[in-house]
């Protein structure tokens, strides 16, 4: 069998905020200290720029129209095969600890083992989360920007039992290990709810970022010119009027926090796996599910195409196998991160997936790759939305409303939309096709709404029934408050 594996996902975490991806004011020691010693991926994109879709995708290497999951109300199908039965089918006994966001009385997925569920109920209608004092600052709302600084997240304390449980693990592990009784490697998946929202830090590490974190750097103020879907959002989620500045300083410095206390739990874990021998030969591999704008764009939370929401960090250290300080700049999906750890630790390939191993690329930067990927939205409204990124152009569809065309090199904060520039008149027609190519949003617009119907019905049975969930984590109101 082949090396360990130490798989490290987080939740919206934007990567822009991080020291190995050049923020001097972020302080991300032991993501540093890793990319130093991995490799750095500087353009990976999410399969959706929202929870549940993004991490079925990643699971299971498909995008979401080939999972049927778009909304994270959606359950994914128990016979579509994931990372998890890959790594099982290579003799590895995966193991989970913490967030997975799975919806369904599916709560493995493939995991032989998980510990430290989510903080949601595992079945429409269950047992509600209750956030206290912070109620409504998780989701998409302006209170979440209203009701930030300085108090404590739940989601924190949830990491910290992840942690604490990722680190009882390896302990035990390395016990095994002294003793002679460990029989094979280990495959294990660290799943966690930082840096998501609500904006709230502990006092000690917002004051560590009070007056340090500069304002948006592509700001955007709300008017009639947005893009029409963009002003939309504005308007659903609160934000169509301008946030006040205080308001925006106070979210972003806890947003920048809630980052440095993940980075810290990550070394907790790093030097759990280092001081019971392990560090040499496993894999560490860390992402997220998402990006989070924080104001960038005039936006907030993800749910958009622009790189603060669609691209999310990757790094992934092997020692003796990858070089050290490496850094990639090709254009890639997190379903090739998905397929790289499976090819890394010598599992079969997943039948179904889009991923492709970056194997070969990291070891041979002239490789034949394609500079491609996608990622895609739709909800339960009506909103049908996909975007392609090949090379340094990025088109953002929206069905019935006009597209989006970027020039990344040239434009990083995707400022200037050349959609209508003549010059591009064939490049968007170009890939307007490759993103419409096996995606059709008449037939997933139908799809969706027969899922609406259905999850209604399960609704009310849920409501009836209160079913008992098999994996959650007991979030307290009072794990939630603002000092």
């Amino acid at each position: 069998m082949g090396p360990n594996l130490l798989y490290i996902h987080s939740d919206q975490h934007s990567p822009f905020v991080a020291g190995c991806y050049g923020d001097d004011v972020a302080i991300t020691p032991h993501l540093d200290a890793l990319a130093a010693r991995g490799v750095t991926l500087d353009n990976v994109y999410c399969p959706s720029p929202i929870c549940v879709p993004s991490r079925m995708a990643m699971l299971t290497g498909r995008y979401p129209h080939e999972n049927e999951v778009w909304t994270n109300n959606h359950v994914l199908d128990s016979g579509i095969p994931t990372f998890a039965h890959a790594m099982g089918a290579a003799g590895y006994n995966p193991v989970l600890v913490g967030r997975m966001h799975s919806n369904g009385p599916d709560q493995l997925h493939g995991y032989a083992e998980r510990y430290v569920g989510d903080h949601g109920s595992n079945l429409p209608n269950g047992r509600p989360v209750n956030h206290g004092m912070l109620q409504g600052t998780a989701g998409p709302k302006r209170v979440s920007i209203r009701k930030s600084g300085i108090g404590q997240s739940a989601y924190q304390v949830h990491d910290e039992d992840v942690t604490a449980s990722t680190v009882a693990y390896l302990d035990r592990l390395g016990v095994q290990k002294r003793a002679g009784t460990m029989r094979k490697p280990f495959s294990l998946s660290v799943g966690f709810m930082l840096p998501h929202q609500p904006f709230v830090a502990r006092r000690e590490d917002y004051e560590r970022f009070a007056g340090r974190v500069p304002p948006p750097r592509s700001p955007v103020s709300y008017s009639e010119d947005l893009h029409p879907h963009i002003r939309m959002w504005r308007q659903e989620c609160g934000i169509a009027t301008e946030v006040p500045g205080h308001q925006v300083d106070r979210a972003r410095t806890a947003y920048w926090a809630l980052i440095y206390r993940m980075d810290a739990m990550i070394g907790q874990i790093l030097d759990a796996l280092k001081s019971n021998g392990f560090e040499e030969d496993t894999i560490v591999a860390y992402s997220s599910d998402h990006g989070e704008q924080v104001g960038e764009h005039g936006l907030w939370w993800k749910q958009t195409y622009y790189d603060d929401s669609a691209k999310v960090p990757a790094i992934i250290a092997w020692p003796g196998r990858l070089p050290e300080g490496g850094r990639v700049d090709r254009v890639i999906s997190a379903l090739d991160i998905n397929a790289t750890m499976i090819d890394a630790l010598g599992g079969p390939p997943l039948p179904t997936s889009r991923g492709r191993s970056l194997l070969p690329l990291l070891d041979d930067p002239s490789f034949d790759w394609e500079d491609i990927a996608f990622s895609e939205y739709c909800t339960e409204d009506g909103c049908l939305t996909r975007m392609v990124r090949r090379g340094p152009w990025k088109l953002n569809y929206y069905h019935g409303q006009p597209s989006q065309l970027f020039h990344l090199e040239e434009d990083p904060r995707e400022m200037t939309d050349r959609v209508d520039d003549p010059s591009c008149a064939n490049l968007v027609s170009e890939l307007t096709e490759r993103v419409l190519d096996g995606w059709d949003p008449e037939a997933i617009w139908e799809k969706i709404q027969t899922k609406s119907t259905e999850f209604s019905l399960i609704s009310k049975w849920g409501r009836n029934v209160k079913p008992e969930d098999t994996h959650r984590w007991d979030l307290r109101p009072e794990m939630d408050y603002l000092e």
